[in-house]
């Protein structure tokens, strides 16, 4: 029989979590249910997840320029007049930006896209490096496998939402699996003190943190709001805040009634504690990210992408106040199932991309008079890639693509993985382009995994389908 106690913590946490801002403005890890068996760890490490949400496009985010591949992408999707999406080789306004890895593909030479300079800037000093094709897979796959159905494939692949899951938690959705993220941190519970602070999103719900032992914290702008009424005047009056604190928080002798007031408390407790750790933004604590420019029109002005960095910084800045040497954040920027309008709108999202990462990596560089670089990794996700051909102003839903891990810890200036051939047709082409993986979800997460401590054991404890792959990790972090 289930622990009647445990049961209702739950249940009262999700109803929490449901309401949303309108009763409780994030979501905490409120009730401490156990704590997993974890490796000692005695150092800092973060991994923060950047999703780009809809589905990016790797066929312009790192372009093949030898001569070959880049006849077939101009061929296909050089579409004609102002719709089309291919990328000028050389031009005034928009020349793509060469990169050289350390490890040489043969016969292939590469560039980012125009509006990633400060990516190209990351590359190019070693703190960036890209993994190519990669997918949602649960076993290494041929393109006859594919086209037979002869192997198992992952659930409704094309499909937005099931791929955002499947990514995040290796189940499509609606299935109620946890994600990988929030594993990762409940096995390595012991390293923490608090595990309140262990899983954070600026980005609204993450599957990737929902966890079975961990709640996720979720913080809307760039601070941690207080419940609405319960300090200062409630109605006009002086009192009644300090009336509704008392009934929300009061203990009482319904069981149902005390854990609210339980979870109530340790809400109130847990706000004030995160909200006096972070650092504070701007002067004196986390700089205020400059505003970027949109390449297409040449406007400058926030970045949505960079102000969430930000608050992670912030956070990452008080975790010794917040007693936590185990953390994963996600963060996210949407726009990317570019349909129609890609070329422009792709452009856009790239900037801000390229311009977050930038401000993010320097912010490390000092954070409370730390150097955190080593300790914080960055990665990207996404549904998945796009076709390789063009609809006629943009392209459709793929399957595998490109992907970027930042940080002082990473092997950068380098392609992990083998960046397929350009065109139709090829071993790799499932349907007009579209890209079958070479690199499975598990297997790029796996490597972050590693890095962030947790031993072979408990990876395939987290990626039940790493064991149908030969290689586990695959190199692109420096050891500990």
């Amino acid at each position: 029989m289930s622990n009647p106690t445990q049961s209702r913590r739950r249940f009262l946490g999700n109803l929490l979590a449901m309401a949303g801002s309108t009763t409780v403005p994030f979501t905490l890890n409120l009730a401490a249910m156990g704590t997993a068996a974890a490796a000692d760890a005695t150092d800092y490490k973060a991994l923060v997840c950047v999703f780009l949400t809809g589905g990016n496009d790797s066929f312009n985010t790192l372009l093949t320029t030898d001569p070959e591949s880049w006849k077939e992408y101009s061929r296909l999707r050089a579409t004609g007049g102002s719709t089309s999406i291919a990328l000028a080789q050389s031009s005034a306004s928009a020349s793509l930006l060469p990169i050289t890895p350390n490890t040489a593909q043969a016969g292939r030479s590469f560039a980012f896209n125009p509006s990633m300079t400060h990516m190209r800037d990351l590359f190019n000093t070693g703190a960036l490096a890209v993994v190519a094709n990669v997918g949602t897979l649960i076993q290494p796959t041929t393109k006859a496998q594919y086209q037979n159905r002869s192997v198992s494939l992952p659930a409704k692949l094309f499909s937005h939402n099931d791929q955002q899951t499947v990514w995040q938690t290796n189940k499509p959705e609606g299935s109620n699996g946890s994600g990988w993220g929030a594993r990762m941190v409940e096995l390595m519970a012991s390293a923490n003190s608090s595990s309140s602070f262990a899983a954070v999103s600026t980005y609204g719900n993450s599957t990737l943190l929902g966890g079975k032992t961990i709640r996720q914290i979720q913080i809307a702008g760039t601070s941690i709001p207080a419940i609405n009424g319960i300090s200062g005047t409630l109605f006009g009056s002086t009192t009644a805040s300090g009336t509704l604190r008392n009934i929300i928080t009061s203990d009482r002798s319904d069981l149902l009634e005390k854990e609210h007031a339980a979870i109530a408390r340790t809400g109130i407790s847990t706000q004030s504690t995160a909200t006096s750790a972070m650092l504070p933004k701007g002067a004196g604590g986390v700089a205020d990210p400059s505003w970027y420019v949109n390449p297409t029109t040449g406007v400058a002005g926030v970045n949505p992408l960079a102000v969430q960095l930000q608050t992670v910084a912030r956070m990452i800045g008080g975790r010794n106040a917040l007693g936590v040497k185990r953390q994963v954040f996600y963060v996210g920027i949407s726009g990317f199932d570019t349909h129609d309008n890609q070329r422009a709108d792709q452009a856009n999202l790239l900037a801000q991309l390229s311009h977050a990462l930038n401000y993010f990596y320097v912010m490390l560089y000092s954070l409370n008079g730390a150097n955190m670089q080593k300790q914080v990794t960055l990665f990207t996700a996404s549904d998945f890639g796009r076709t390789f051909t063009s609809n006629g102003d943009g392209t459709d839903h793929g399957w595998g693509a490109h992907h970027f891990v930042m940080g002082g810890a990473v092997k950068g200036k380098n392609i992990y993985g083998t960046v397929p051939a350009a065109g139709l047709g090829h071993n790799l082409d499932v349907g007009s382009g579209a890209l079958l993986p070479t690199i499975s979800v598990d297997q790029y997460a796996a490597t972050l995994g590693t890095w962030f401590g947790l031993s072979a054991t408990q990876i395939a404890d987290v990626f039940p389908n790493i064991g149908n792959f030969s290689t586990r990790n695959l190199g692109f972090m420096n050891a500990a």
